[in-house]
């Protein structure tokens, strides 16, 4: 079970929102790239970057905070990123820059094909981000709901070759109010590729309920606003999920 810090961008700094709105935002630090070397030194093995302005504008927004994240992790850790990106020719320039996985969400829903040239021509660093309200699936970083069920995209998703599903609960993100884990483990059943929880991670007791559905097929968590506040210690809680995990 892997616990992902999360570095959410807006405008050069990293931040994180409640429920994705923008004008509730709080500042944790000025520099993303020393918080990425911050949660590397806390044994990170995975980073997940969000360009918050990307999400909302349909193009990348944040490039040079994302390059400055990129230098000072080097080749270290894997870097997922997601946020705004609707074509190919800007996913060649990140994966080139030295992103290893693509999330693609917005455009996913509305531009299935796209998705479908994307996991084509890029197989292997296409994930998908299924952000969703009472299992129906939002857009335009959460701020429209469409008729979509978060289990039929996620299947047909999955055929056309995405690597993993990144679920997240809207109404539990930034809150602290605890995993959506019936919706996630409902979800990882339904299809074969791997499935990564977000949105409302708070305590170990999360963390231990995640554990015990990961043969289910959900691969990891990823940790925002309980790993910046001091809710939840990172090394601790990834040595802990791990000791869980050899335990089975």
């Amino acid at each position: 079970m892997l616990l992902i810090p999360a570095i959410d961008i807006k405008d050069g700094h990293c931040v994180r929102l409640e429920q994705g709105d923008m004008n509730r935002s709080t500042v944790f630090s000025e520099d993303p790239a020393a918080m990425a070397k911050h949660w590397l030194s806390k044994g990170a093995r995975r980073l997940h970057l969000v360009d918050l302005n990307g999400a909302f504008a349909g193009k990348p927004k944040n490039e040079a905070a994302i390059k400055s994240i990129l230098k000072a992790v080097g080749s270290d850790i894997p870097v997922q990123l997601g946020g705004g990106i609707r074509d190919l020719e800007t996913i060649e320039r990140l994966l080139d820059d030295g992103i290893s996985t693509i999330i693609i969400g917005t455009a996913a829903v509305k531009n299935p094909g796209f998705l479908q040239d994307a996991c084509t021509a890029f197989a292997g660093h296409i994930m998908v981000g299924l952000d969703a309200k009472d299992g129906k699936v939002a857009t335009d970083g959460w701020s429209k709901l469409t008729g979509h069920e978060v289990i039929d995209l996620a299947k047909k998703f999955e055929d056309y070759g995405a690597e993993a599903i990144i679920y997240t609960d809207i109404g539990r993100d930034g809150m602290l109010k605890g995993i959506n884990l019936e919706a996630t483990v409902k979800l990882a059943q339904s299809v074969r590729i791997p499935v990564i929880a977000s949105g409302g991670l708070s305590s170990k007791k999360d963390i231990q309920a995640l554990c015990a559905v990961e043969d289910e097929g959900v691969m990891g968590v990823i940790a925002g606003r309980s790993i910046y506040n001091g809710d939840i210690d990172l090394a601790e809680a990834q040595q802990y999920a791990d000791q869980l995990s050899k335990a089975k």
